[in-house]
C-alpha cells in the first residue's frame, strides 16, 4: 500500500476529501464548498492536533463567518466601495447598494460548489484537484471570465497549495488569488506564540483597512518596531490586522511566515513564492476571538484593482494562465 491515502468524507451534505499520511499519522480535510480545509490533524508528542481553526459544522460551512481558509479569487482582501476603475472602466461590483452598507471582500468562489476534478495517492503524496468557473455574466461589475483550479498535496514536509487562474474571456481581467488560512498550536494561548515574518515594510491602512494612496502606503519596517517581527517574538496583546511585503526569501527562494509554540515546540511555516503576507490575530471573528492566528499570502494588496502599483501583479491577458504556490509546513517532534 502506498504511505499516503485519500479517502472521501461529507459533513452533513457537503462532500469532503480527505488526504492522509499514514506514515506520520497526518490528515487534511478538504470540503467541495470553497475548496475549503476544515482540518490539519497532525501529530506532535503522542497528541493529535488540529492546526486549523476551520469550520466547525456544517452550518458554518454555509454560513462561512469571519472566511476561514477562504480561496479568494478574483480578488482578496478589500476593494473600496465595491467600486474599481480598470483599462479605462468604472466598474461596480454593489449597484444600488447604499454607502454604509458597501463591502466588497474576498472574492466570489468561498460559497462554490466546485467540481472534483482529480484525486491521486502513491508513496510521495496524496492530492486532490478541484476547478470552478467565474463567468463573464456571473457577476455585477465583473464581466470577466476566469477558469479556477485549486490543487492540494499532503506530502512528507506539509501540505501544498497550487491555484492555477486562466483567463477564458476575450478581455484583459483584473485577477488575483489569496488564501485566508486560520492556525492554532494546542490549547496554549496566542499572545505566547512566537511569531516570524520576514518583511522590510508593512503595508499602511485607513480605519477600513484600504491601503493608503501611492508611497504613503509603504512603511519600511524599521520605521514601524511594533509590527517588526523579522525576529522570532511573542506576540503578545499586540492586536494584528497588518499586511506585510517585501518578504526576504529563505535560500531555496521561498518566502516564509513562521508560527511557533515555544513551550511544546509544535510550529508551522506558512510559504509563498511571491506577493503580500497578511497577519491577523482574529480579534473580531465572530466565535474564539484570539483563539487563532491567520497567516494569510496573498498575490497582491487590498484593493488591488484600483492601485497603479499593482496593475502588472493582477492584470490577466484573454487566454493567459497564471499560478500561485503556497503552503504550509508542520514542525512537529
Amino acid at each position: 500500500m502506498p504511505s499516503f491515502e485519500v479517502a472521501r468524507d461529507a459533513l452533513g451534505a457537503h462532500a469532503l476529501i480527505v488526504l492522509h499520511d499514514a506514515a506520520r499519522a497526518r490528515s487534511v480535510r478538504i470540503a467541495r464548498r470553497g475548496a475549503t480545509v476544515l482540518s490539519i490533524e497532525v501529530r506532535h508528542r503522542d497528541r493529535t492536533i488540529d492546526l486549523a481553526d476551520g469550520y466547525r459544522d456544517a452550518a458554518e460551512l454555509d454560513a462561512r463567518p469571519s472566511s476561514r481558509f477562504a480561496v479568494m479569487v478574483p480578488f482578496a482582501n478589500r476593494i473600496a466601495g465595491a467600486r474599481y476603475r480598470f483599462d479605462g472602466v468604472d466598474r461596480d461590483l454593489q449597484p444600488g447598494v447604499p454607502e454604509v452598507e458597501r463591502a466588497a471582500r474576498h472574492g466570489f468562489v468561498r460559497g462554490v460548489d466546485f467540481d472534483l476534478q482529480a484525486l491521486s495517492a502513491d508513496d510521495d503524496g496524496a492530492g486532490a484537484t478541484f476547478t470552478t468557473a467565474i463567468a463573464a455574466d456571473a457577476h455585477p461589475g465583473y464581466p470577466f471570465a476566469i477558469a479556477l483550479a485549486i490543487r492540494y498535496r499532503l506530502n512528507a514536509r506539509g501540505l501544498t497549495l497550487e491555484a492555477t487562474m486562466r483567463n477564458t474571456g476575450d478581455r484583459a481581467a483584473p485577477c488575483f488569488f489569496g488564501w485566508h488560512p486560520y492556525f492554532r498550536l494546542g490549547d496554549t494561548p496566542l499572545a505566547s506564540w512566537e511569531l516570524q515574518v520576514p518583511a522590510c515594510t508593512v503595508i499602511a491602512t485607513d480605519t477600513g483597512y484600504i491601503p493608503l494612496p501611492g508611497h504613503a502606503a509603504r512603511v519600511p519596517i524599521d520605521r514601524a518596531p511594533a509590527l517588526d517581527f523579522r525576529t522570532p517574538r511573542a506576540v503578545g496583546a499586540l492586536e494584528l490586522n497588518h499586511a506585510f511585503a517585501d518578504l526576504v526569501p529563505d535560500a531555496d527562494g521561498r518566502l516564509r511566515s513562521r508560527l511557533r509554540d515555544p513551550s511544546s515546540g509544535l510550529g508551522l511555516a506558512l510559504w509563498q513564492e511571491r506577493g503580500v503576507m497578511l497577519a491577523f490575530t482574529a480579534d473580531t471573528v465572530s466565535r474564539d476571538v484570539r483563539g487563532s492566528l491567520a497567516l494569510e499570502p496573498m498575490e497582491s494588496w487590498a484593493d488591488a484593482f484600483n492601485r497603479a502599483d499593482c496593475a502588472d501583479a493582477i492584470r490577466l491577458a484573454p487566454g493567459a494562465e497564471r499560478r500561485f504556490r503556497c503552503g504550509v509546513e508542520f514542525e512537529t517532534a
